[in-house]
């Protein structure tokens, strides 16, 4: 079953590999008997599937999730293997989705209103009047 990242790119299930083991945490009998818990793998930077761009974009972005070129996900939510292998691929799905996406447009400061200016500094002085009322009057 191939894993349809973006209408764009699409990872063959060849490229894939699972691994499956014993889950962690509460479960009681089923814990110790089944192998539950999805371990997917897929080689960043062997990959057929991507472009030249999409690949050096991916390294560079998925760096610090990468072990030699390649992108662990794990799940173990569930007790069924099944869930665990879909909630698995959609972890990869969205991890290298959001690495390829296009950078948000850098922020353009602005001014504040000059309303906005007289209505903070009006704040700030009530504020201060308030605070100095609170003091014990001078002895005269």
């Amino acid at each position: 079953m191939d894993l349809e990242v973006t209408p764009a790119l699409t990872i063959p299930a060849s490229e894939l590999g699972w691994r499956f083991s014993r889950s962690s945490g509460p479960g009681g009998q089923h814990v110790n008997t089944s192998d539950s818990r999805a371990e997917l793998s897929w080689d960043v930077a062997g990959s057929v599937a991507l472009s030249d761009r999409q690949r050096t974009m991916l390294l560079t972005r998925l760096g610090p999730h990468l072990v030699s070129g390649v992108i662990t996900v794990t799940a173990s939510e569930r007790r069924s293997q099944l869930r665990n292998r879909e909630i698995a691929l959609a972890k990869l799905a969205d991890q290298v989705a959001e690495a390829l996406a296009p950078e948000p447009a850098a922020r353009r400061a602005t001014r504040p209103t000059r309303g906005s200016v007289r209505r903070r500094l009006a704040a700030k002085e009530q504020r201060s009047a308030t605070k100095r009322q609170r003091k014990r009057p001078a002895a005269e």
